[in-house]
């Protein structure tokens, strides 16, 4: 998965105030998921991980992680570029390579992180990288004799409708479209993990969905909170449950370790609801219409100024929370609450300001926080028909 380094909170605070402006002289350190502990028995006689996607992110942590487990016997870090963690075996070469089968010969596992989800990144490019290394490296796998592969999408999955149940159980019917950023890709991904078991028997997929994920990450859904106001479309009924980086990473190991298995969700226990966000968020909403909303989010997208699709907007209107029953089962439980989550993406925002999904530079935003961000949106006609003249349309 393509996404910085986390940055993590310290621990933990019960007022809700201090969980939005955190004091980390007031609180014991948290156990960081890119601290390299004591070195392994290296008589270990655990499972052989690879990892994909490995020199930075979530792949980075996870490869630091099973890099210093008791219970890991070798890490195999798989990457276009070396990373920093010297106690992995490095291979550098592209996932769509068929070369990776080689690479994977010895592999009891693969944690398959090697996806592109960057906003910026051109559709077409972003879905031909994601689905022919999701392809390449799970025929890899089989071939190469390995018996699990751990895939990792979003609980975007399941979609964002007006109907869900809150929470949505994990076996719930996958009805997103791939309307949202890189959501087709995600789904195709499942797909692929699906038909892999059929086509190579023995071989075992097992698939991690976080919520929102928070820590050094860039998504249309982060970017939610950069703007001066939080849109609010009437009708709605939003809701917001959070995954921190730290808490995907150790689900993704219980995943490779094998005490997990199936279509599992990750995230924060509960939800917020969107007046909960606000009153710790102190961001205050705008309403509008859907049809005013949407409209100009397609309109601005469709020429080029925004880079998330109109189909963004449902993951901030419907709710598609989540139950992480099966990990609570198996003894996992996550170390990071909502209000403590949206306390750290309120600190990595800060200083950054978005409208309708366009980062503005300072000037920008200076007139953007002036005028309200609903100025902003309802003057998206104009802006229309200003960049058309430009282009002569």
């Amino acid at each position: 998965m393509s996404s910085p380094d986390p940055h993590p909170l310290d621990k933990h605070s019960s007022d809700k105030d201090s969980r939005v402006t955190p004091d980390p002289e007031n609180r014991p350190e948290r156990d960081n998921a890119h601290d390299v502990r004591q070195p392994r028995n290296p008589a270990v006689r655990g499972p052989v991980i690879a990892v994909t996607g490995a020199a930075s992110g979530v792949g980075a942590a996870l490869v630091s992680r099973l890099a210093a487990s008791d219970e890991v016997k070798q890490v195999v870090a798989i990457d276009e570029r070396r990373g920093d963690c010297a106690a992995a075996q490095w291979h550098v070469l592209d996932v769509r390579d068929p070369a990776i089968a080689e690479k994977l010969r010895g592999a009891d596992v693969v944690v398959h992180l090697a996806l592109d989800l960057d906003l910026e990144t051109d559709p077409a490019a972003r879905t031909a990288y994601n689905v022919r290394g999701t392809q390449t490296v799970l025929t890899a796998a089989a071939a190469a004799g390995v018996h699990r592969v751990v895939l990792c999408t979003s609980a975007m999955v399941y979609g964002a409708l007006p109907d869900n149940d809150i929470p949505l159980s994990e076996d719930s019917e996958l009805r997103a479209t791939a309307e949202a950023t890189g959501v087709g890709d995600l789904l195709e991904i499942e797909r692929l993990g699906r038909r892999a078991p059929r086509a190579h028997p023995g071989l075992n997929v097992t698939v991690i969905r976080p919520a929102v994920l928070v820590g050094g990450t860039d998504t249309a859904l982060t970017r939610y909170f950069e703007s001066p106001r939080l849109l609010v479309v009437a009708g709605s009924r939003p809701t917001w449950q959070f995954c921190h980086v730290e808490d995907l990473v150790s689900a993704l190991e219980y995943a490779a370790l094998e005490k997990v298995e199936g279509e599992l969700a990750v995230g924060c226990e509960g939800w917020l609801e969107q007046e909960e966000v606000e009153e710790l968020s102190g961001i205050r909403r705008m309403e509008l219409p859907s049809a005013v909303a949407l409209g100009a989010a397609a309109r601005l997208h469709r020429i080029g100024l925004t880079p998330s699709p109109a189909g963004d907007l449902a993951y901030t209107m419907h709710p598609w929370v989540v139950s992480v029953s099966g990990l609570h089962a198996a003894g996992w439980r996550p170390r990071w609450t909502n209000e403590e989550v949206l306390a750290e993406l309120l600190q990595e925002v800060a200083g950054r300001h978005t409208v309708a999904g366009r980062r503005l530079g300072r000037k920008d935003a200076t007139a953007a926080g002036a005028a309200g961000a609903t100025v902003a949106l309802l003057g998206a006609a104009a802006v229309v028909r200003a960049a058309r003249r430009r282009r002569g349309l």
